[in-house]
């Protein structure tokens, strides 16, 4: 007696409904852990930001899952690093805002950043 195999032809992918489309609200839900100027609440990040900058900055897209280099092959690293943690974080405020906090004080970003990441557990 022969065997008969049978052919599914599938035509349209299954989707999972487990994986939501969006994480959280667009604006946040949630303001910073610390400030712009908490740097007192962390002087161990103040320092390293202060005396080394670019390693901070290399150690903070690495705990962002980014390349290490990020920061410093590429202008304006900072300004999306902040923007994707405020993203994944939940944190209120805009790119604009993150531009123009920056722009004026990059070197409190990199450590307000550090801050925050190591209140997430990140």
């Amino acid at each position: 007696m022969m065997e008969q195999s049978v052919t599914t032809v599938i035509i349209q992918q299954p989707v999972d409904q487990a994986i939501p489309q969006r994480i959280g609200e667009v604006q946040g839900h949630r303001d910073w852990s610390t400030g712009l100027f908490g740097c007192f609440s962390d002087c161990s990040s103040c320092l390293a930001t202060i005396y080394c900058m670019p390693c901070v900055q290399c150690n903070n897209a690495t705990r962002l899952g980014e390349c290490s280099l990020l920061p410093i092959c590429c202008a304006g690293s900072n300004v999306a690093m902040r923007t994707r943690l405020r993203t994944l974080g939940g944190i209120r405020g805009s790119i604009l805002s993150d531009i123009c906090v920056t722009a004026w004080c990059e070197s409190c970003v990199v450590c307000q950043m550090s801050r925050e990441m190591d209140n997430m557990g990140m």
